[in-house]
């Protein structure tokens, strides 16, 4: 009997082991990306995304004065015209870490005329 016990804790450490690795992993992978690169989200942001690849649960970093910006996630209506539908999430730290859901992720800045001169950007996570 004893030989079967300990089996079974061979195989129940096997499988945590298993789990914890597959975890770690998933964990692992995550990117951090900082909007704008050094420049930060500012204006004429619209083309930073291009060429990256992003996936679900990475996270953004939008760096900014929030005296002078914010962020706000949008849907695809509103990025494409500028505006902040009802229920809309805001961000004002200027320090603000936002972990993208899959599929398409809005953000635009909602101070007047800011959105309309770049500071927006669109991106797709896989």
């Amino acid at each position: 009997m004893s030989g079967g016990r300990g089996s079974a804790l061979v195989v129940g450490v096997v499988v945590m082991v298993a789990l914890a690795v597959a975890f770690h992993c998933e964990v692992a992978e995550a990117a951090t990306y900082t909007v704008g690169g050094a420049g930060g989200w500012t204006f004429n942001v619209a083309t930073w995304p291009t060429g990256k690849r992003f996936k679900a649960g990475d996270t953004l970093v939008f760096n900014y004065s929030p005296t002078a910006h914010n962020v706000v996630a949008v849907n695809k209506g509103g990025y494409q015209g500028c505006a902040s539908p009802r229920g809309a999430k805001l961000y004002t730290t200027g320090k603000d870490q936002i972990k993208l859901a899959k599929g398409q992720n809005f953000f635009i800045c909602n101070f007047p005329g800011h959105c309309q001169a770049g500071m927006k950007i669109a991106v797709t996570a896989v």
